[in-house]
């Protein structure tokens, strides 16, 4: 069976879900439902999850027993921060230690702080946590986060909530080529044939929240991306043929063509 490993753990989605940006509890159940993800991202900064006991917490609707949650520093901006909420999230599930790490430059752009994310991995990476880094699309960065420890290389294809797909194609192949753990494609993804490509070349997942949580229908938009993934993971694995630019093969063979009755005659 093609599972997806990631910290010595198999899973049979390669679809990977956020928890944001839905208009209620119900539409986000009813879509990761949809979705088949079996790991599902949480903010921890936004999302109650028992910090706020007075408020709904996200756990009853996604229990631990069915999902594997993936705590995330969304909203931190330095290394100290995305520690320190990983310490918090660590303790509210009761000693989880897969995580996944992300630490922003700005708010504009909420592009990756490569000096912060490094600082952060190799302190949490020798604190026992699992990493799920989220990172740029630069190859020698994305190594030496392998190198620190982390359990998966999660490069962005375009920034964050923008939908702008898969910006640069060959520095992922370049990260997919060299990595020796999961690569899972981080943000960007606007819709189906994003997620389609993104698996053709070879990535090992997809994450995404907002392509499913601000479609028309988000329940429509999760079972497509569903399919989406499933149909590039089986694309690669099947081996695409080799392009032939302006050389034309046709499909069918040229040897013991039937002729036709004008040749018959002739």
């Amino acid at each position: 069976m093609d599972t997806l490993i990631i910290s010595d753990k198999s899973y049979s989605s390669r679809l990977l879900v956020g928890t944001g940006k839905y208009k209620d509890f119900t539409q986000t159940r009813e879509a990761i439902d949809a979705s088949g993800a079996q790991i599902i991202t949480i903010a921890v900064r936004r999302t109650n999850i028992g910090q706020s006991p007075d408020e709904p917490n996200l756990l009853d609707l996604l229990p631990p027993s069915q999902y594997t949650l993936l705590p995330n520093t969304a909203g931190c901006f330095t290394a100290d921060d995305a520690v320190r909420t990983l310490h918090l999230a660590r303790e509210l599930l009761d000693g989880h230690n897969l995580v996944k790490l992300e630490v922003l430059g700005d708010l504009k752009t909420l592009y990756p702080n490569i000096l912060e994310t490094i600082k952060a991995a190799k302190i949490l990476v020798k604190e026992g946590f699992h990493l799920m880094v989220y990172t740029s699309d630069d190859p020698i960065i994305a190594k030496q986060l392998e190198e620190i420890g982390c359990v998966a290389i999660m490069p962005l294809a375009s920034l964050i909530g923008t939908g702008m797909g898969i910006l640069n194609p060959w520095n992922l192949q370049i990260i997919i080529n060299n990595a020796k753990v999961p690569v899972i494609v981080d943000a960007g993804v606007g819709t189906a044939s994003d997620a389609t490509i993104a698996m053709e070349l070879g990535c090992d997942g997809v994450l995404m929240n907002t392509a499913i949580a601000a479609a028309e229908n988000p329940v429509l938009m999760a079972s497509a991306m569903r399919k989406a993934v499933e149909a590039g993971r089986e694309a690669f694995l099947a081996g695409r043929m080799a392009k032939q630019p302006y050389n034309a093969s046709p499909s069918s063979p040229k040897n013991n063509v039937i002729a036709s009755n004008k040749n018959k005659a002739a």
